[in-house]
């Protein structure tokens, strides 16, 4: 089996009802999307076998999506051109909101939920480390980096490594890649 086997054809994405696709795309036949009509694609992207993609995502130009990613876009997730997502990384753009006041799931009517949450936003050259964790609201500014299996929220400085939980900053992150596109 060739492996470009296992991405599917420009015939097959059309099919799913993307709001817009780009193009040079290799997404995994493996991949899963929700209201897909809600979704755009930019150009060279790859998103790997196994991810969900749900609800309200903007995805810029040459960014790669690893393996098992989950983002859920209520309330919207945009990645700017090179933004980059490691491997079983997770994305919440809402949450239910379960201070008790209110039932919680998808199941129960709209009417007795209360969602909470905001966009979040990867800024070009953003990356989030394998295993991390997204909560919604979140702004990556440009160039901010996690570390695997961090706990990421609020606002990252640009061009700043982050990691852990409690999430922590490390280290500013060189630019030098801006001088190789």
């Amino acid at each position: 089996m060739n492996l470009f086997d296992s991405f599917m054809t420009r015939e097959e994405l059309e099919a799913i009802g993307f709001a817009s696709l780009g193009q040079n795309l290799l997404i995994s036949r493996k991949a899963s999307f929700y209201y897909p009509e809600k979704i755009t694609i930019g150009d060279n992207v790859r998103i790997d076998d196994f991810c969900l993609l749900s609800g309200n995502i903007s995805i810029g130009s040459f960014i790669h999506i690893g393996s098992y990613v989950c983002m859920m876009g209520q309330l919207g997730i945009v990645l700017k051109d090179y933004s980059q997502i490691s491997f079983k990384t997770t994305l919440f753009s809402a949450t239910d909101d379960f201070s008790g006041e209110f039932l919680v799931g998808p199941q129960v009517p709209d009417s007795c939920r209360h969602i909470i949450g905001g966009q979040i936003l990867l800024e070009k050259h953003a990356l989030l480390g394998a295993s991390s964790l997204v909560l919604p609201k979140t702004k990556l500014l440009e160039g901010a980096v996690t570390g695997a299996g961090s706990l990421v929220f609020g606002i990252l400085d640009p061009w700043s490594i982050y990691w852990g939980n409690p999430l922590k900053f490390i280290k500013k992150r060189s630019q030098k890649m801006l001088t190789l596109i």
